[in-house]
């Protein structure tokens, strides 16, 4: 059976001193010449890459072992000052969910999802949450609609139960690729996603890696976006690849900007440029390669795979062009058929992923890693509701 790999991030400081990238995780200063300035990262495995969601239903409210202690800067504050925060969970990521109120020392409340025979949902708070600082956590992941409108039933169950404030954490928005018109007569489902959340009842949205930084501007009611950049960094250094020999590829022209703010941040490595032409919705050709990667390492950098036509056929050119390897790095893991079998077919070292969606226990493959993101989110969460800056966690 296959292993997977699961890092999850650890205490940061006690300060709220700027935060960098390496604070999510327990690092040691390491030293090679002509390496990409980085710090190792202490691998925690999760046995027969079992799902992190099996350990929770296992052992009820109980932590599993590879969740770090909470912060205890955090914890204190919520002790001391007897904090009306509050975290609920929706069906979408439970597992997600109980790691980032781990990380802020809480217990994850009391909610009753069901969903009755003919395929309706209900929700019922069984706790009080009134004058409370409620975040409720539901990415809008596959099965993408029925995950949506339970968390539109969270936010209304949590407004009529006279919340104070309502924060929807969705570490993948979905529909957000459908954020503009690229033909006549079609709809921008993204921006009808945000006015259904703000008419729910929503004050706030957290968000992780948007597909386009546009999507902040369809809400009316204020957006943090937070990035999985940071935790993606640090893994990657830890790997100790050579400076000279580092390449980091965007799979499209879209994603150029993205592909190069991560290229600054690994030692201002060289950037390359897959040219596709796309046929169709989830189909892509790709055309050609702007830069040179002969004998590199090609670092593949996009906010998500789906079907991964895009990126199994750009690592296909990478290795044609003569890439010596080829890494995959994405936030969001949708991974919509056939997926798998391109990503785990060897064109890839290593695919990593972040934890922002659920794999399925049957998608997993030798060369995935899955990195947790709970606490830059969890981090996030906090400065929220205690109204500090969190842009500062990205400086």
């Amino acid at each position: 059976m296959s292993t997977l790999h699961l890092h999850s991030a650890p205490t940061p400081s006690p300060s709220f001193a700027p935060i960098t990238s390496s604070r999510f995780f327990r690092t040691s200063r390491i030293s090679l010449p002509n390496a990409v300035c980085c710090k190792a990262i202490e691998a925690v495995q999760l046995e027969n890459g079992r799902p992190s969601a099996r350990e929770f239903a296992a052992r009820g409210n109980a932590i599993p072992s590879y969740v770090e202690a909470p912060n205890a800067r955090i914890r204190n504050l919520v002790n001391r000052n007897d904090t009306r925060l509050r975290i609920f969970s929706g069906t979408a990521n439970p597992a997600l969910s109980q790691e980032i109120a781990c990380y802020l020392g809480l217990e994850l409340g009391k909610i009753k999802i069901k969903r009755f025979a003919d395929g309706e949902i209900y929700v019922q708070l069984q706790e009080s949450v009134r004058g409370c600082d409620v975040f409720l956590v539901q990415p809008t992941c596959p099965p993408a609609n029925e995950n949506l409108m339970e968390l539109l039933i969270m936010i209304d169950a949590c407004r009529r139960a006279s919340a104070k404030n309502i924060t929807a954490v969705i570490p993948y928005f979905g529909y957000a690729r459908a954020d503009r018109k690229t033909q006549g007569r079609e709809s921008i489902a993204a921006k009808l996603v945000a006015n259904l959340i703000t008419e729910a009842g929503a004050n706030r949205v957290l968000a992780c890696d948007l597909h386009s930084g546009q999507s902040m501007g369809y809400f009316d009611i204020p957006v943090d976006h937070v990035y999985g950049q940071p935790v993606i960094l640090d893994y990657l250094a830890s790997k100790t690849i050579c400076s000279d020999d580092l390449v980091v590829v965007s799979p499209d022209v879209g994603g150029v900007a993205r592909a190069r703010a991560f290229a600054k941040k690994l030692s201002d490595a060289p950037l390359a440029i897959v040219d596709k032409r796309r046929h169709g919705h989830n189909v892509a050709e790709v055309m050609n390669l702007i830069g040179d990667v002969r004998g590199k390492v090609a670092v593949m950098v996009d906010d998500m795979i789906d079907t991964a036509g895009t990126i199994a056929k750009g690592a296909a050119l990478l290795h044609q062009e003569g890439a010596r390897e080829v890494y995959a790095c994405t936030t969001h893991a949708v991974f919509s058929p056939p997926a798998i079998e391109r990503l785990s077919s060897g064109l890839f070292q290593e695919v990593i992923i972040t934890n922002t969606i659920p794999v399925a226990e049957q998608n997993y493959f030798p060369q995935l890693t899955v990195l947790s993101v709970a606490n830059l989110l969890g981090e996030t969460v906090w400065r929220v509701h205690d109204d500090c800056s969190v842009s500062s966690i990205f400086l």
